[in-house]
């Protein structure tokens, strides 16, 4: 019972009051400390983001995500190196089977691989691979693997067309109050 207070109250700290500091490096240092986060060098995760659970995400290099995203770690989120995630995404890890009489909740990780781009507010649901270099336009609902550098778009998300697969840049960057 302890140790889940201990977890409840390290989730609410994060969430509540971390979330709201305006300095990068303090809460890359909570995220890593106090709720064992893996994030990588030169990795933001920008003010507002809540988190449903106190472990479960790790971050590559180079890579940001902007404010106001929920990640539900508790299937586990693995996110490599140099993506940029909107503002205000949601990446789900976690559902219920609705075909159990117990509505029984199934966990399901979801991997993000290097130089993917998920436009503001999309939504990646549990048990979801989204390939290198993929862009997941602004508003899409991912209920699929995603094949690398594919651009997909709409509800749910289908493929458009097809990404160079050349890419070399990084999409980090750190505002001073963000």
């Amino acid at each position: 019972m302890i140790r889940k207070i201990i977890s409840e109250l390290r989730l609410y700290l994060c969430n509540e009051w971390v979330a709201t500091i305006p300095s990068h490096r303090l809460r890359r240092s909570f995220y890593r400390g106090v709720m064992k986060f893996t994030i990588g060098d030169r990795s933001s995760v920008f003010m507002h983001c809540n988190f449903d659970c106190t472990k479960g995400l790790v971050i590559g290099s180079d890579s940001v995500i902007n404010a106001k995203c929920r990640l539900d770690t508790r299937g586990g989120i693995i996110i490599g190196d140099k993506v940029s995630i909107s503002q205000e995404v949601v990446i789900l890890t976690a559902d219920h089977d609705a075909n159990a009489s117990d509505f029984a909740g199934r966990d399901r990780m979801v991997t993000i691989k290097d130089y993917v781009w998920i436009g503001t507010r999309a939504m990646i649901l549990p048990g979801v691979t989204i390939g290198r270099g993929a862009v997941i336009a602004a508003g899409a609902v991912v209920t699929k693997d995603v094949a690398p550098f594919s651009i997909v778009a709409g509800v749910p998300a289908r493929l458009t067309k097809m990404r160079a697969n050349q890419l070399e840049y990084s999409p980090n960057y750190e505002r001073l109050f963000q």
